[in-house]
């Protein structure tokens, strides 16, 4: 046997040369690896946790394929701001900042000491048209009376003048065979003519009385005109006056509130805005997820604001186009490069249950619908 098949820790150990140091001591020989035992427990956990994510994938995908979501929802409401319809110095304020107020509730008042003397003044221009409106329906009737009295006139004249032409005719044969004198013929001719110009003169006079009846009834109309006129003006200074006192116009929570007493208002100019109790929620959904979307779907409502609690409505209506063809300045995809985007659609979603005083909800807050859509 060779030194090489005996073991190391039987072969002899050299010895060192006279003169040279001990050489150093060989380490123990290693013990042979044994092999490492399986973890079947290590093993099944695994498969477990493998299966167990895979059955909640499967199930999350089947709960979640029949809801559409969004994340771009929020509040909205018909706001109501108020602002004065005639100008003045505020003279009381009678709400403050979000406070409840109920329809008809005063909100403040303008100084009413400018409108009441325009009323004043107004009405005393009406009472100035109703005397002035008197005055020329009492001359109509004067000119209507010297109309009559000239027609009767004229009456009169007809039957003096037609007797004298009637007579001058009569007479004319007798002067001629001289049954009459010349005298009495005449006589008779001066009446004819005499008759014959009153009865010009009467027509005249007559015309001229109707013409004074009609300028009498221009007077009439105009005086009637101007008590017109005069009543409009008092009944807008009593509109103006009343628009000093200004009320909600329905109910609801006064909000952005930045008037006080003794500020000038202008006309127009927004004091404070009245957020109603009735809201809805407007949700940007994408084109691409309105296809099974209809009205009536029941849909689960989270605010941010409250995650602890679900609110519940269902849709209402659908924009009848997307956020973009109604913004300020709508695309032109006719010019330059096009570049598709998914484009979102506004969803109006009601709520189903009666407005919590505990939980408000305001325009603007975020909220996170979820369509039943299957």
């Amino acid at each position: 046997m060779s030194p090489r098949d005996v073991p190391v820790a039987e072969q002899p150990q050299r010895q060192p040369r006279p003169g040279q140091p001990p050489l150093p001591a060989r380490p123990p020989a290693a013990e042979p690896r044994q092999p490492r035992p399986r973890r079947p427990m290590v093993l099944l956990v695994v498969a477990i946790v493998a299966l167990a994510v895979i059955i909640g994938g499967v199930l999350w995908w089947l709960h979640a394929r029949r809801y559409e979501s969004t994340d771009d929802a929020f509040i909205d409401v018909h706001m109501t701001r108020v602002a004065p319809q005639v100008a003045g110095r505020v003279l009381r304020v009678a709400v403050d900042d979000n406070q409840d107020v109920t329809p008809g509730e005063p909100l403040f008042e303008i100084d009413p000491a400018d409108y009441e003397s325009r009323l004043d003044q107004a009405a005393a221009n009406q009472a100035t048209a109703e005397a002035n409106l008197s005055q020329a329906k009492a001359q109509q009737a004067v000119v209507q009376a010297d109309a009559e009295q000239a027609r009767a006139q004229v009456g009169v004249a007809e039957a003096n003048a037609t007797n004298a032409a009637a007579q001058l005719r009569r007479d004319q044969p007798l002067a001629e065979r001289q049954v009459i004198s010349r005298q009495q013929l005449d006589n008779d001719t001066a009446s004819a003519r005499s008759t014959a110009a009153n009865l010009v003169a009467a027509q005249k006079r007559l015309a001229s009385a109707e013409a004074q009846l009609s300028v009498a009834a221009a007077q009439v109309a105009a005086a009637e005109a101007s008590l017109k006129a005069a009543a409009a003006q008092v009944a807008q200074a009593q509109l103006n006056l009343s628009y000093t006192k200004v009320a909600a116009a329905e109910g609801g929570r006064i909000a952005r509130k930045n008037v006080a007493v003794g500020d000038y208002v202008q006309v127009g100019q927004n004091l404070m805005a009245v957020v109603p109790t009735a809201v809805w929620v407007t949700a940007n959904f994408k084109e691409t997820q309105l296809d099974l979307m209809r009205a009536g779907q029941p849909v689960d409502i989270r605010v941010d604001a409250y995650p602890e609690k679900t609110f519940h409505g269902h849709v209402a209506s659908f924009q009848p186009g997307s956020g973009a063809a109604f913004s300020l300045l709508p695309p032109e995809n006719a010019t330059g490069n096009y570049v598709k985007v998914v484009q979102r659609v506004p969803v109006k979603i009601v709520f189903d249950d009666p407005p919590d005083p505990s939980r408000p909800l305001g325009p603007g807050m975020s909220v996170v619908p979820s369509v039943k859509v299957r």
